[in-house]
């Protein structure tokens, strides 16, 4: 019978499509219109002569929509909301840098204007670091507020009290969910009544129920009215809705939202929640049609949901439980593998594991944990970039987006449940246009479940890849030494 088809809005269904193949599309940075010489000259500073494709298309629809200012959408009409779909490692950060820095430079008054929300301490670090680069000279202020500070520390980083009231003391913020909406519910002065950008990056995450609350917090804290006399009145925002002539005679700043993620979902009811204004798709994340030889052409793929790293090669190994250990070892010491990172489903799974592998010894191994404190996690992350380390295990919470230099594998060591991990994970190596590969040991009680879900998302190119018995056979003996020097330790 044939699938019914959800029914798609016309901006889901006739999205803007980017090249997915960013070597062959690099775009020089001097042929993106409109981008200010400024900006252009601290790219080069960067070493940045050429835009992915995600970067060429994002970076000028962002930049026409504020092309009156901030204060103003275009031709006094309310800017349309952009969602960007991408994968992993395509550039989604820079889309939004770029054009936000270069639409405040001239501003007057230092209020918040853009609002990053990111899913983990590390995401949004990773963002605030990149903010900095390029506000770096501008007299632009970028605030980090993730938690890591007290909530003191924050409030003084935010807001400063005067004899004429409260000023801000950001234009930018990176934010984490949790802390944000502490903020906004308790913190005297700090006010989102001037936001012209709210950016959700890993929107697929932060759609989740958890999430909506704070981005419910967040439109509403945007359209509050200050209590505040003077000149801010007259940019009073009324909730949008049709033009009357009370909300016509004040100019109105839009708040603006733009969505990025290498997932973004495709069901109309989550998207409803977001509450976009006529938004525009940006996406990499299509079919393409092949010519066969005959001439007629045929969709190559019509149910491809996701997109891949080009670079990146697949592979799965059917095993068992008690294999499991032992093929990763395998993979360490017999085949020499270098720079891995390694998924596990749960903390205590990557923990155990962590202690195993530095009892079997010979493999310099660290653990990129949830528990550790957010300095000992950079530092892991430091020492796996610069190939001290050579396995990194961890779990996905706190992988999830993050930029790791130079992985040549992800190993999942644990299969993933949800296409959405697989393709998250594997999307770890094979960033920007390099190569990498992906192993998954997958149990024999769960391949046929593996392979289905790979083959719903339209992932046909991974190749069954068994290790014979023989071969862990000389990793046995130390491997169940090992153990044993582990049951002591853990007693």
């Amino acid at each position: 019978s044939p699938q019914v088809q959800p029914f798609l809005p016309q901006w889901l269904a006739q999205p803007k499509l980017v090249q997915k193949r960013i070597k062959d599309n690099l775009v020089p940075i001097r042929d993106v219109p409109g981008i200010h010489p400024r900006l252009l000259k601290k790219l080069q500073m960067n070493g940045i002569e050429s835009f992915f494709p995600v970067q060429a298309e994002v970076i000028p629809a962002i930049l026409q929509s504020a092309s009156n200012g901030y204060l103003m959408g275009q031709g006094g009409y309310r800017p349309k909301d952009i969602c960007i779909s991408a994968p992993t490692g395509s550039g989604k950060t820079l889309s939004f840098v770029i054009p936000i820095v270069q639409v405040l430079l001239d501003r007057v008054v230092c209020r918040v204007r853009a609002l990053v929300v990111l899913p983990t301490k590390e995401l949004a670090q990773q963002v605030s670091k990149v903010f900095n680069i390029y506000t770096d000279g501008t007299g632009l202020k970028v605030v980090l507020i993730t938690g890591q500070k007290s909530f003191a520390k924050e409030q003084e980083m935010l807001v400063q009290k005067k004899v004429t009231g409260y000023c801000s003391l950001a234009d930018i913020i990176v934010a984490t969910p949790g802390r944000l909406t502490d903020h906004i519910s308790q913190t005297p002065g700090f006010s989102l009544t001037q936001l012209r950008f709210l950016i959700i990056d890993e929107a697929d995450r932060m759609i989740d129920d958890m999430h909506q609350n704070c981005l419910n917090q967040i439109v509403k804290a945007a359209f509050q009215v200050e209590n505040d006399s003077g000149s801010d009145m007259l940019f009073q925002r009324t909730k949008p809705g049709p033009v009357t002539a009370a909300s016509s005679c004040y100019p109105q700043i839009p708040l603006q939202k733009l969505l990025f993620s290498a997932t973004l979902t495709q069901d109309p009811e989550k998207l409803q929640q977001l509450d976009l204004f006529q938004p525009r798709l940006f996406t990499s994340v299509y079919s393409e049609k092949k010519t066969l030889r005959d001439g007629t052409e045929t969709e190559h793929d019509t149910n491809k949901k996701y997109t891949l790293p080009e670079g990146l090669s697949q592979c799965y190994v059917p095993c068992d439980l008690n294999s499991k250990p032992l093929l990763l070892l395998h993979f360490m010491l017999i085949m020499k593998f270098t720079r891995v990172l390694c998924f596990t489903n749960s903390r205590e799974a990557s923990h155990r594991l962590f202690l195993l592998v530095q009892a079997f010894g010979g493999i310099p191994v660290a653990e990129f944990s949830s528990r550790l404190p957010p300095n000992e996690r950079q530092r892991t992350m430091k020492e796996f970039e610069q190939g001290k380390t050579q396995l990194l295990i961890s779990t996905d919470a706190t992988a999830r987006g993050i930029d790791i230099k130079g992985v040549n594998y992800v190993i999942n060591y644990d299969a993933p449940q949800f296409i959405r991990t697989y393709i998250h994970r594997v999307g770890r190596t094979a960033r920007a246009g390099k190569v990498g590969v992906a192993f998954s040991l997958v149990l024999r009680i769960q391949e046929r479940r593996f392979l289905r879900m790979l083959k719903d998302a339209g992932i046909q190119d991974i190749k069954k890849h068994p290790v014979k018995g023989n071969s862990l056979k000389p990793l046995v003996q130390q491997y169940e030494e090992a153990l044993c020097k582990l049951e002591k330790t853990v007693k």
